[in-house]
């Protein structure tokens, strides 16, 4: 069984990443959906006091609106949807349900409430890709859901038998079948085709064996330009990529990259770790 969950907060964009979830699930054959919502263990009124004082009636009260929202956007989709409400932050309860299941994929719009705000991503969905290990799909603000057929791999050609989390990206591959690009920025200098990247690219067939990749090198300086384009070139349905501490989630979701990718991308995407 192939199992997405898909955090909510009832925001629009969360809503929209609910949307895309439903419909791509229904392209994988047995996926199931699970609708996640973290709730506060007490609610507060304007005066500072509890307006309940049972525990229970909070995750109740997530349970019906869970229902309803599923109710709402389901249609006549036959995916198999299942609602989820845990007490507590959200990266504790991803960390403690995709460690107690089988999760392939968490979905997550960008949080907040203006354009400004989705633009910056929301800090909620920065501490998932951080600290959560498994792949997360980001989903910008108005993305619609076509079939994933082609998928850029964004890679930095360097180490890859070490660095390329090979298991989560087969598996990834493996759901959607897609045909797939390896694409190399250098954000660094501009240089010519070594035999250390030949090398590279060799391990890097041996590291997907069976999806036949193509190969793209791109002599650009801004990363998030540079993929963006290349993406979009190609008519791409996905960007993966492998966020790495002080490299690659520093400078990409660095503000002025992240306006970058959001308006210049409506591509989602995947991060994967090491």
């Amino acid at each position: 069984m192939t199992r997405f969950v898909v955090p909510t907060d009832f925001s629009e964009t969360s809503r929209n990443a609910i949307s895309y979830a439903i419909q791509m699930a229904a392209d994988v054959q047995g996926a199931e959906l699970v609708l996640l919502n973290s709730y506060d263990s007490s609610s507060i009124g304007s005066d500072g006091t509890p307006l309940h004082a049972d525990p229970g009636v909070n995750k109740n009260i997530s349970l019906i609106a869970l229902e309803n929202l599923k109710n709402e956007l389901v249609g006549d989709s036959t995916v198999d949807i299942k609602v989820l409400a845990s007490e507590g932050s959200l990266v504790s309860n991803l960390e403690q349900l995709t460690s107690e299941q089988q999760v392939d994929l968490v979905i997550m719009g960008m949080n907040g409430a203006t354009r400004m705000e989705q633009i910056l991503i929301g800090s909620s969905t920065l501490k998932v890709i951080g600290q959560l290990s498994c792949p997360v799909l980001i989903i910008p603000p108005e993305a619609s859901y076509s079939q994933i057929r082609t998928v850029v791999y964004a890679s930095d050609m360097k180490n890859v038998k070490e660095t390329t989390p090979i298991k989560p990206l087969r598996n990834i591959l493996n759901i959607f079948r897609p045909k797939l690009y390896v694409a190399n920025v250098d954000i660094e200098h501009y240089v010519e085709i070594t035999e250390d990247y030949k090398r590279e690219k060799a391990d890097m067939n041996e590291l997907l064996d069976g999806f036949e990749p193509d190969y793209a090198f791109i002599r650009l300086y801004d990363f998030t330009e540079a993929i963006s384009q290349f993406a979009t070139d190609r008519k791409a349905d996905l960007i993966i990529t492998v966020p790495r501490k002080h490299n690659f989630l520093d400078r990409v979701f660095s503000t002025s990259h992240t306006e970058k990718l959001a308006y210049h991308t409506h591509i989602p995407l995947l991060a994967i770790h090491e």
